[in-house]
C-alpha cells in the first residue's frame, strides 16, 4: 500500500504531466505503480505517449519529495488516501478533476451517507451568521448522522465549523495548504477541536504556501465530496459562488438563503436564486425535506411492499443490487446514498437509474431523491 502512496505523490509531481495526464495513464495501467513499473514499454501499452513524457516519468527528485511527504505524513498521524483508496472520499472520486491523492487527519468516516458543505463569504454579517447557527441547530436534531464540511476560512466557513461543533456534529474543513500549518492561524483552535471532531483535508503537500489559486483549487474538494452544497451568504462574486458553479457541474444539489434586494452580501445568493442556479430554502426543514433526509418516524414514507423478482426476470444483477438496497430502507434514498451503498460510480448509477425508471420500478423526486414503487 505505502508503494502505491509513494508511487501516486510521484505522478503527481511529474514535470508537464498534469492531473488529466496522470488520470490517462492510470485508465490504462490501472495503477501508478504500473506507470512506474513499466515505464519503458509505455511507448507500446499508451497509445500516442510521447518519448518526452516517457522521460519526465525518470523523476528521482519526484519519489524524494514522495518519500519525505510519506514520512512527515507517518510523524504525524497524517493518512495518505490515493484515489483507489477504500477510505478516499468516494462521492469525490467520481469527480473528473478529483486529486490523485489526499491528506487526511481526523476520525470521521468520510463516506458517510450523508454529507453537505455549508460555504460563504468571508465577510459575513450577523444575518448570516444567525442563519448558519439556527440552520445546524435544527439540522443537528432533523439529521443528526451528517457531516458538516467547510473550507476553516473566514466567514461563514469557520461559523459553520463552529457551530457544527457546538451542536455536536463532526466537521471537515478543507484545506488550501499543506497540514504543517493552519490558515488563518487565528482558526488554530478550532482545527484542533475538530480533529476530535471531524477533521482536516487537504490535497497539498507540507511546505505549500496558501496561494490563491489553490483556495479555488480546494472548493472542488468542497463540492465534490458532499451531496448537496448550501451559500449562507455572498456577494455577486466570490469563492462560495464558485463552490456552488462547481456543484452544479457534478449534478450536486445546490441551495441558498435569500436576502434583502440591497443587501451586498446577499445580491449573490439572490442572483442564484434568480437564475435557477440553486433552490430556495429558509430552514433546516426545508433542507431536509428536499433532500429527502427525514429520520423522524413520522416523516418517513412507508417501506415498500416486496417485488417479486421473478415478475421482472430482465433486471441486471446491478439493477437488482439496487432494488433490494431500495426495499431495505424505510425512505426514499438520494442517489448519492446510492453510489455509496451500491459501490457503482454515480455516471453508471444515473444510467441504471433510468432503466429502473423505464421499467416501471423506481420514480424520480425532486432534489436527485429516487422512490421504489
Amino acid at each position: 500500500m505505502q508503494d502505491e502512496q509513494i508511487y501516486t505523490l510521484a505522478l503527481s509531481r511529474i514535470p508537464g504531466l498534469g492531473l488529466t495526464g496522470a488520470y490517462n495513464l492510470i485508465r490504462v495501467m490501472g495503477s501508478a505503480g504500473e506507470i512506474f513499473r513499466n515505464r519503458k514499454r509505455l511507448p507500446e501499452l499508451v497509445p500516442g505517449i510521447s518519448d518526452k513524457l516517457v522521460k519526465a516519468l525518470d523523476c528521482p527528485e519526484a519519489f524524494k519529495r514522495a518519500e519525505e511527504e510519506l514520512q512527515f505524513a507517518e510523524k504525524n498521524s497524517i493518512a495518505c488516501l490515493t484515489i483507489n483508496d477504500e477510505q478516499y472520499p468516494s462521492r469525490l472520486r467520481e469527480c473528473e478533476d478529483a486529486p490523485l491523492a489526499l491528506f487526511y487527519r481526523g476520525n470521521t468516516n468520510l463516506n458517510v451517507l450523508r454529507i453537505v458543505s455549508i460555504v460563504g463569504t468571508r465577510h459575513s454579517t450577523a444575518y448570516g451568521q444567525d442563519l448558519c447557527q439556527r440552520f445546524i441547530a435544527d439540522l443537528s436534531e432533523l439529521s443528526p448522522d451528517i457531516l458538516i464540511v467547510s473550507g476553516l476560512a473566514y466567514g461563514i466557513d469557520i461559523h459553520a465549523h463552529r457551530y457544527a461543533l457546538q451542536y455536536r456534529l463532526p466537521t471537515i474543513g478543507v484545506l488550501a495548504h499543506g497540514l504543517d500549518r493552519i490558515y488563518p492561524s487565528v482558526h488554530r483552535q478550532t482545527a484542533i477541536e475538530m480533529m476530535n471532531n471531524g477533521g482536516l483535508l487537504t490535497e497539498f503537500m507540507s511546505k505549500t504556501n496558501p496561494d490563491r489559486q489553490n483556495f479555488v483549487k480546494r472548493n472542488r474538494i468542497v463540492a465534490g465530496m458532499s451531496d448537496a452544497v448550501i451559500v449562507v451568504e455572498s456577494a455577486i462574486k466570490g469563492g462560495a459562488l464558485i463552490t456552488a458553479e462547481l456543484a452544479e457541474s457534478y449534478h450536486r444539489d445546490c441551495f441558498t438563503f435569500p436576502g434583502r434586494v440591497n443587501d451586498v452580501y446577499s445580491a449573490g445568493c439572490n442572483a442564484l436564486i434568480k437564475n435557477n442556479r440553486a433552490s430556495l430554502i429558509l430552514s433546516a426543514e426545508d433542507f431536509v425535506n428536499a433532500m429527502n433526509w427525514n429520520t423522524n418516524p413520522s416523516h418517513k414514507t412507508q417501506s415498500p411492499q416486496a417485488i417479486q423478482k421473478e415478475l421482472f426476470p430482465q433486471l441486471s444483477e446491478e439493477e437488482k443490487l439496487i432494488v433490494r438496497i431500495m426495499k431495505e430502507s424505510s425512505s426514499d434514498l438520494q442517489i448519492n446514498t446510492l453510489v455509496v451503498k451500491a459501490n457503482i460510480p454515480i455516471q453508471r448509477m444515473s444510467a441504471l437509474l433510468f432503466e429502473l425508471e423505464m421499467k416501471g420500478l423506481v420514480k424520480a423526486m425532486a432534489g436527485g431523491v429516487y422512490r421504489l414503487l
